[in-house]
């Protein structure tokens, strides 16, 4: 289920409720506009969030902390309120009788007193009465259009803070400091890989290449934004590149290379096409292939490498997974990953996963990223992506881009400078891998 309220919405909601986020229980366009709908998907679960959406663009709708039913009876609860959006503005109107503050009805959706009632008898409308219970403005509320397009109700759940962090990182400038230096002086085993060649795998939007821009900032000392990046249902990425990163503004290549692709989409014949993942992988691709979705890579295409060494070849790949959608991942995009990942796993490369936007799917991260394995949201997340696809927990690996900032923040960098150490390890893993083989072969001639 795609929630239609937007994360800027729900961050501004859950502004008024404390360190929450939202969790969806019920959307009427997939589960019905029916009482029995909203009941059976509701019912006990507190505090919640109702909301409405209207032909005219509205949105608006009620919060309680009191527990749906379909008792008949009114619930006391002081601290109900309704709200609408003007722009990216809420405004609220509290309870003022809060002896009547939510009614509850079988045959209707949530119930605010007498003054707004969604799914109104079971159909896709608004029941409105300013005044009873709750004073508002029904033209501000939403326009005095009452035919919903939607009706979606979440549960208001606490962010909990662990006890303790349950991976160690040592929050001081020393271990930055320590982090890049280990990068720069990294050697492959492999004598003839100057610079290990990381595959960004991942949805369009996720962060693939915010997150080169960001590791580029890292080593460039200030906010900068070489690729692509930014919002867009369409992936903004539309040719391979290869990003080698520098030490400083004219300092030597770091030996780490970031090869950004295409973003993935669900539907077919749109996004990076899965049959061109072969050819990356082992190296064909060259540095500005301009990708076609409909078409795979054609061996006579231009700058095609028709016998690429291991230095071309792909070292580590890394899928990246905004954390605010791991939940809602629809299931053509998790089936182009798994198809993807057995390729990955018949070549024998190491994969990770970076979980990105963590600020943005938890609040005590926003607080302060140094929380960021102290949030009991934040490893769900990481569990559910490792099942979702298909890699050990110790392979995701959360991260924050810079997307708003205009300075670099130490506690954002040590995360990003983490989880590049990891892809220089997995890296060596695969050459591992490599010389086995090759020391195999050798034994058997």
């Amino acid at each position: 289920m795609n929630p239609q309220l937007t994360k800027s919405q729900q961050r501004t909601i859950c502004s008024q409720l404390g360190r929450v986020r939202l969790q969806l229980l019920y959307k009427a366009s997939i589960h019905g506009f029916t009482g029995a709908a909203f009941h059976q998907r509701c019912d006990t679960r507190s505090p919640t969030v109702s909301v409405g959406y209207n032909t005219s663009g509205f949105v608006f709708g009620g919060y309680t902390k009191q527990p749906f039913s379909q008792s008949g009876q009114y619930v006391y609860d002081d601290q109900a309120f309704l709200f609408t959006f003007s722009g990216e503005k809420l405004l609220i109107y509290p309870v003022t009788g809060p002896a009547n503050a939510v009614r509850m009805i079988g045959n209707s959706g949530p119930y605010f007193g007498e003054a707004l009632v969604l799914v109104n008898g079971s159909q896709p409308v608004v029941h409105n009465n300013p005044g009873n219970y709750y004073n508002f403005s029904a033209a501000e509320m939403h326009g005095n259009d009452l035919n919903l397009t939607e009706c979606e109700v979440y549960q208001v759940e606490e962010t909990k803070e662990l006890e303790k962090p349950w991976r160690t990182v040592i929050w001081e400038s020393e271990t930055r400091t320590e982090l890049m230096e280990s990068i720069k002086s990294y050697k492959a085993t492999v004598s003839s890989v100057s610079q290990i060649r990381v595959l960004l795998i991942g949805p369009v939007g996720a962060g693939k290449s915010s997150f080169f821009n960001a590791i580029n900032s890292v080593f460039r000392g200030h906010v900068t934004s070489q690729a692509m990046s930014g919002s867009s249902t369409t992936s903004l990425t539309t040719q391979f590149r290869s990003f080698s990163l520098k030490a400083g503004r004219e300092g030597k290549p770091l030996p780490i290379i970031l090869c950004d692709t295409m973003g993935l989409e669900e539907n077919t014949g749109s996004g990076l096409n899965i049959d061109d993942i072969s050819n990356i992988l082992k190296g064909h691709l060259p540095d500005r292939y301009q990708f076609n979705p409909s078409v795979p890579l054609d061996s006579e295409a231009h700058g095609y490498r028709k016998s690429p060494v291991i230095k071309d070849k792909i070292h580590c790949v890394a899928y990246v997974v905004d954390a605010c959608k791991v939940s809602i991942m629809p299931t053509k995009l998790e089936e182009k990953l798994e198809a993807i990942r057995r390729k990955v796993n018949l070549m024998g490369i190491p994969q990770l996963v970076l979980l990105t936007k963590v600020d943005e799917a938890c609040p005590l991260v926003k607080e302060d990223v140094r929380n960021v394995y102290k949030s009991d949201y934040i490893k769900e997340m990481m569990q559910e992506v490792s099942t979702r696809l298909g890699v050990p927990l110790s392979c995701v690996v959360p991260v924050k881009n810079y997307s708003e900032e205009l300075e670099l923040d130490p506690n954002c960098d040590i995360l990003l400078l983490c989880a590049v150490k990891q892809m220089l390890r997995f890296a060596d893993n695969y050459f591992d891998e490599i010389s086995d083989q090759l020391c195999n072969m050798e034994v058997k001639e």
